[in-house]
């Protein structure tokens, strides 16, 4: 071969290179991208990791979890998640294959760390549930404005829809919190939800608002549902557990 031709084949080899690291790259962000724009300009927390050592242990055994435990479904979250009534998810959960991805206390921003450090790691899942948010409400006293929740949430599930193309996500709404229909928290969520439901496309992205099923007749979350208006009793916890049987058994059909 003359040195030309090596030469053209030199830079043939180079274009087929950058030729499919840009197809690569297109596909990604074309998986990536949700019907929702971004609910602001402002940027949301950096990814960030949780500091105590009660975190950063059930960080790496879900992510030994992902990794060795047969699953279908993967239900990410923060206490609300991790609390999940143990007969309750035996009775609903565990048949379907589902593995819990709880931290107690986690932000949007911590979620997505766990996400990029190892909590995706083993084979992938056929569904994703994604209930994160509520703790951004509070945000350890310096509480988040609605639209900057809704954007936490928003980058947790693009980057699901980049790692996890095939699979289909459950976006549930945030849930009620605080006692009476007009109490502060309430209206936050319900403002949260407005936004992020828009992130909903009934294919890659299903969203679900089951927060009505724990209210009772007034609106009201009752002691017996929630007892400290925020993390649920077995009741609580059995009553979301209808709802999100069809969801999930459709988030699954012919998978």
């Amino acid at each position: 071969m003359t040195g030309i031709g090596q030469a053209g084949l030199l830079v043939f080899a180079i274009w087929a290179a950058l030729s499919m690291l840009g197809s690569a790259q297109a596909q990604a962000q074309a998986q990536g991208n949700l019907r929702c724009r971004p609910f602001t300009i402002q940027p949301p927390a950096m990814p960030a990791p949780r500091y105590h050592e009660q975190a950063r242990e059930r960080a790496m055994l879900i992510t030994a979890a992902v990794k060795t435990t047969p699953h279908r479904v993967l239900f990410l979250g923060d206490s609300l998640t991790q609390q999940f009534d143990a007969q309750v998810w035996r009775e609903h959960m565990a048949p379907r294959g589902f593995v819990n991805a709880g931290i107690n206390g986690d932000r949007t921003e911590h979620l997505l760390w766990r996400l990029q450090n190892g909590n995706l790691d083993g084979p992938a899942p056929l569904g994703v549930v994604l209930l994160i948010g509520t703790n951004d409400l509070t945000n350890a006293g310096r509480p988040r404005p609605p639209e900057l929740v809704a954007e936490g949430i928003r980058a947790n599930l693009q980057y699901l829809r980049q790692r996890l193309p095939g699979a289909r996500i459950l976006l549930l709404a945030l849930l009620p919190r605080g006692a009476a229909p007009d109490a502060g928290l309430r209206r936050t969520t319900v403002a949260v939800n407005e936004l992020i439901q828009k992130c909903g496309d009934g294919g890659a992205v299903v969203y679900a608002d089951i927060g009505g099923v724990l209210l009772d007749a007034e609106g009201r979350l009752t002691p017996e549902i929630a007892p400290d208006q925020l993390h649920f009793s077995r009741a609580g916890y059995a009553r979301l557990a209808a709802q999100l049987d069809p969801l999930i058994d459709g988030l699954l059909a012919g998978r």
